[in-house]
């Protein structure tokens, strides 16, 4: 796929930078190759993207061939699903992750906030194994932010992970209470939740198990395992 205003260049790096390196398509890809499929779920993986933009994008990657669509049934939303090309593109993906984890100043990385981002990641990769058996909720409390967007539950049932941001009226395991940066940090590797709990900056209240259990259930980033490169 040939985009207009190309680089007019036969160098394989040019010919693949027109067709992935246009603004969001990278996020876009990141988002499929975690497994999203649908076109509700992507947007909520990428919140500031506009659905018209993500529209475009998909029939963009779907022309190249990196992307299949499947026709959507009578009340049922169409699939975004990586063909082969682009299940190809997950080292390059994740290689570019690997690098800005190692290269990028943590002050830079917790300078882009998003709680509905950090729950949405955090949903995705939790562990249910260390936790106990039978439903599990587990309320995160941002109080520095506006109520709107202080609380977040967590809801493991059945080896499955809700996230909600209305309270889905279970009793509550365990509630987190720690700042947005904080957890932020915790889930990319860059401090960790006995650091937090022991600066004070992390109040965990309720199920003993589960809060010695955090660090082991959390999951984090795909990326904080990567040894940092910067301070």
């Amino acid at each position: 796929m040939a985009q207009r205003g190309g680089y007019g260049q036969f160098c394989p790096v040019s010919m693949a930078s027109e067709i992935v390196c246009a603004r969001w398509t990278m996020l876009v890809l990141r988002e499929l190759l975690c497994g999203t499929t649908r076109f509700n779920d992507l947007r909520r993986g990428l919140p500031r993207m506009s659905p018209a933009l993500l529209s475009k994008r998909l029939k963009e990657l779907e022309k190249a061939g990196i992307v299949s669509a499947s026709a959507a049934g009578r009340g049922h939303a169409a699939e975004y699903r990586l063909t082969a090309a682009g299940e190809d593109l997950r080292g390059v993906v994740m290689s570019i992750g690997n690098w800005g984890q190692r290269w990028v100043e943590s002050k830079v990385s917790l300078r882009n906030l998003d709680p509905s981002l950090l729950m949405w990641d955090m949903h995705r990769w939790l562990r249910p194994e260390p936790l106990p058996p039978g439903r599990c909720t587990i309320q995160f409390q941002y109080s520095e932010l506006k109520e709107d967007r202080r609380n977040y539950w967590l809801v493991v049932e059945g080896g499955t992970v809700d996230v909600c941001q209305d309270d889905p009226g279970f009793e509550v395991d365990l509630l987190v209470r720690v700042p947005l940066r904080n957890m932020t940090a915790i889930w990319m590797g860059l401090s960790s939740v006995a650091t937090e709990v022991a600066s004070g900056h992390m109040k965990l209240d309720g199920d003993p198990r589960i809060a010695k259990a955090m660090q082991q259930w959390l999951g984090l980033s795909p990326f904080a395992s990567v040894p940092r490169s910067v301070a």
